[in-house]
């Protein structure tokens, strides 16, 4: 259905790759990967950090050599600097990381023209197109901003404009959405699809999120330079047979521990306990479950499909039972002192900040309590790294007040630092040090003793899962393992609250899991007071609270499940549909009067508050246009579609009930 209709499967494939071997050193980075490639459609590279995709993905651009295998791009074998030239003005070529292709001084349509001119692009050409991807991408209002002032979605469809204009056969994104917010990333996707359906290209991606496998037609998952498996979304679901089932618990750290020694997949999602159970039915899985917990209260349950993460981490776990990796079992030596554990940790009452003329942040108040993990949610540039700076200190307000773990934080000074974790946005460690060295570094910053170092030094490796790295410099690990290394120094000195700024922005599946686990047991056992930035909105589900912001004010503030009730009471609820072909159907609905409706992988989501009413209505339009409707099912919201909603919904000048 849908975009697939576009893919050509029955002719050569556009890229071949067979037995693909790329080395740095010793170590092999790729070790005979054999995969294909078929015209039209969007091929997917998911694994965790250091699985290949990049090696793999700069090799088909033509950029990066290899050291044994086979590599067809358009019928032509890449075995020579001379045989990618022939092929290279067929294809695009998008790095990962913000924007890192393209020049901080130059404005959005400066960087445009320059890479036009890189591609030698016809003067009578570059007018047309550039003005289509300026208007697609929604950048013409902004035409003459420097790039260095753009946020990181317009950044990332910037660089996407680049990569298009000399209008290429192969496009090759390496985790084109990382950091970037939901918005700008459904955006992003319907851009790719339009132009892929306009232009019949194809295109090759790696993502680190996985809710949008789904987006793709076909996928390989990679893990140690192997492919584990490849296929559409749906028939690797299908290989990994089980049942995903959503409970809420009574002792909700204790029923944790011991799902977890029963099952292999378990993880908190706020007050929610999410358990894949591989190879049973939902009836089993429920009784299994209520045999684990014994004596526990369980007040609800409710089995679903399960994710296409559920699905990843047990093919990962197939190929490597016990993974390295966190241990959330492990308690820190020494926890929050009981006079912290009770009562709000950060308060902040009309936080202000302007820069200049500009007011980043307007009046903004929140508080958080011990042990709970609150979420500031927000598109790129809201405002929420300049909160969490003004809580730490970092700058100061030009209004309001706050109080983080009962200090003023107008006046705290250094006393304040002492009671505060801060892992930034940005890598803050020391690139050129080891493991051991990055610790014991912060240990002497916050004037811990040998002993207690020492304890600390030891609690990090084996929470970190960092044994075996201790004398590895930070800067040549994986990203997932940097970050486990950052958490570890910002908690050397057992602080009562934790400030996390995007932590696991680039972190793969796996790494993000584990960092979760650490999460949970430090707000639960030790009664931490977390405050969390992310765009990965399947990690705002982990939160016991969220707070939206907008422009600078915060707009919405209460639990995930809360906020996902409000949109189904002001929005109605959310219809997937099944039509072919998918972008003119999209079209004509969004002409219809459906504004919010969305492009989903394959399919189109859409709120509706009469759902019975409005699937008649879909089939009637659609049949009309003569597109082809296949299945439409109501699916549970997300905080994705939530997010969404409101900023879209304040995007246009409404309010928020």
């Amino acid at each position: 259905m849908g975009q697939a209709a576009l893919v050509d499967a029955a002719g050569p494939p556009l890229l071949r790759v067979e037995g693909f071997v790329k080395r740095y050193g010793r170590r092999s980075a790729v070790a005979g990967v054999s995969l294909e490639v078929q015209r039209g459609e969007i091929f997917g590279l998911i694994g965790p950090d250091g699985a290949g995709k990049s090696s793999l993905m700069k090799a088909v651009a033509g950029v990066l050599s290899f050291d044994a295998g086979t590599l067809e791009v358009f019928g032509t074998s890449l075995d020579s600097e001379a045989a990618a030239e022939l092929v290279k003005d067929r294809l695009g070529f998008m790095p990962q990381g913000l924007g890192l292709n393209l020049y901080p001084e130059l404005s959005i349509e400066e960087n445009i023209d320059f890479f036009a001119r890189l591609r030698l692009v016809p003067a009578a050409a570059l007018a047309e197109r550039k003005e289509r991807l300026l208007a697609i991408t929604r950048l013409a209002p902004f035409r003459g901003r420097p790039m260095k002032h753009l946020s990181g979605g317009m950044k990332q469809k910037l660089a996407l404009a680049c990569t298009l204009i000399h209008e290429p056969e192969l496009i090759i994104l390496d985790e084109p959405t990382t950091g970037v917010d939901p918005v700008s990333r459904r955006d992003f996707w319907l851009i790719l699809s339009e132009i892929l359906h306009e232009r019949g290209a194809t295109a090759l991606v790696s993502t680190a999120y996985m809710d949008e496998a789904s987006r793709f037609h076909r996928l390989a998952l990679m893990l140690d330079g192997r492919v584990l498996a490849a296929g559409r979304p749906q028939e690797l679901r299908q290989r990994v047979p089980g049942v995903a089932l959503q409970l809420r618990a009574e002792r909700q750290a204790e029923a944790l521990a011991r799902l977890h020694a029963r099952f292999a997949q378990v993880q908190a999602l706020g007050a929610w306990i999410h358990v894949f159970a591989p190879d049973l039915d939902a009836v089993a899985a429920e009784r299994e479950i209520r045999a684990a917990l014994g004596d526990i209260a369980l007040h609800e349950l409710f089995s679903a499909e399960p994710e296409l993460e559920d699905v990843f981490i047990a093919s990962l776990r197939q190929q490597e039972p016990q993974p390295a990796g966190m241990s959330p079992a492990r308690q820190s030596p020494a926890a929050v002192q009981p006079e912290a554990a009770a009562g709000a940790a950060i308060e902040a009452r009309g936080l202000t900040r302007d820069f200049g003329d500009f007011r980043a942040v307007d009046r903004v108040s929140f508080s958080v309590r011990q042990g709970e993990i609150f979420g500031l949610l927000g598109a790129n540039g809201a405002g929420k790294t300049t909160c969490i700076k003004m809580l730490t200190g970092i700058l100061p307000p030009s209004g309001g007040e706050g109080n983080v773990g009962g200090i003023d934080m107008r006046r705290a000074g250094r006393a304040i630092k002492q009671r505060i974790g801060y892992v930034s946005q940005a890598f803050s460690l020391y690139t050129d040090l080891t493991v051991v060295e990055n610790v014991r570094l912060f240990a002497g910053i916050y004037g811990l003793g040998r002993r207690e170092a020492g304890e600390r030094l030891a609690w990090t490796l084996d929470t970190g899962g960092l044994e075996g790295y201790e004398n590895q410099t930070a800067g040549s690990l994986p990203m997932g393992l940097r970050q486990r290394l950052a958490l570890g120094c910002a908690l050397v000195h057992r602080p009562q609250v934790l400030f996390l700024d995007e932590p696991t922005s680039g972190v793969d599946p796996v790494g993000r899991r584990q960092f979760w686990e650490v999460l949970f047991q430090l707000s639960r056992v030790e009664g931490v007071a977390i405050l969390i930035t992310t765009h990965y909105m399947s990690e705002a589900e982990h939160c016991d609270r969220l707070a939206l912001m907008y422009a600078g004010a915060i707009v919405a503030d209460a639990a995930p499940a809360e906020l996902k009730r409000r949109v189904t009471e002001e929005a109605g609820s959310l219809l997937e549909i099944s039509a072919s072909p998918v972008l003119p159907a999209l079209a004509l609905l969004r002409g219809a009067g459906f504004a919010d409706a969305a492009l989903f992988g394959e399919h189109i989501h859409l709120l509706a508050r009469d759902a019975h009413a409005a699937e008649a209505q879909l089939r009637r339009q659609l049949t009309a246009a003569g597109i082809a409707v296949g299945r439409i099912a109501r699916r549970p919201l997300s905080m994705e579609d939530v997010f969404v909603h409101y900023v879209t919904l304040l995007e246009r000048g409404g309010t928020l009930q």
